[in-house]
């Protein structure tokens, strides 16, 4: 049998349900698959079959991926993440896998159901950015005094000037932490401020929402962009499960 013939059981998350739910179909790298679920008493593993193989995180494949995650959330309202890229070889393997994250799932339907997560980045505009640079009279001095000097007599200046750079973004961060990050944090039930992931990025959060509350939560987002647009930019995404806010292990521990 070759290599590329064998065949495994790819992962979208886990449900709570009572039934069979059909979520339609997926197409994986041109191929169209059938989603279907695999069940232990009330969960369920929403799963499809694929070739046996890693798959790569690239943009085709995260898609796929997060338009099931979707599809499924469309219809249930208690999904459990699951991150992408996991496939086992049966679907004896993943009954086996649900029967021992079953005490964990029953725990957590309670604790998400209803709920879903959104994230929000905040980037400074470059020309804000450096405007509030360019006010700092210190930062104007040091850039006045590295100009026209040579490479290694103005290292040491350069290294001041990011320092001050950094401080006075640490100093905008905090600002949005307070005006941005901690009213929406009181609509949601959960919030997490995650690492940035540039250094123009002054806010990379995730918010845990309950959906009687999006309305109310997207309004917010809305007064808080609105007070800040012509500084910043708003990426605002979701609802997605509540990816950063579960940590579930998908290793079947060896008994």
């Amino acid at each position: 049998m070759g290599e590329q013939e064998e065949k495994g059981i790819y992962l979208f998350c886990g449900i709570q349900t009572e039934q069979d739910d059909d979520f339609g179909t997926v197409e994986i790298e041109g191929t169209e698959r059938k989603i279907f679920t695999i069940r232990y008493k009330d969960a369920a593993m929403v799963a499809t079959e694929v070739p046996m193989k890693i798959y790569h995180p690239n943009r085709d494949n995260l898609m796929f991926h997060q338009n099931t995650v979707s599809k499924v959330m469309d219809q249930n309202d208690t999904v459990i993440p699951i991150s992408f890229g996991n496939v086992f070889k049966t679907t004896d393997d993943v009954k086996v896998l649900l029967e021992n994250l079953y005490p964990q799932f029953k725990k957590l339907f309670p604790e998400i159901k209803g709920k879903i997560e959104v994230g929000l980045k905040v980037i400074g505009k470059k020309g804000w950015l450096e405007s509030k640079v360019n006010e700092n009279p210190e930062a104007v001095q040091k850039a006045e005094a590295v100009k026209g000097r040579s490479e290694a007599a103005s290292y040491f200046e350069r290294i001041q000037l990011g320092g001050i750079a950094q401080k006075m973004v640490q100093e905008i961060q905090n600002d949005i932490e307070t005006e941005i990050f901690a009213p929406l944090e009181k609509t949601a039930e959960a919030a997490k401020a995650n690492e940035s992931l540039s250094e123009t990025m002054l806010l990379n959060a995730s918010f845990l929402v309950d959906r009687d509350k999006e309305e109310l939560f997207d309004q917010k987002v809305n007064e808080a962009h609105e007070k800040w647009k012509d500084k910043v930019d708003f990426k605002y995404t979701g609802p997605w499960p509540a990816y950063n806010f579960i940590n579930i292990r998908l290793t079947v521990e060896e008994s």
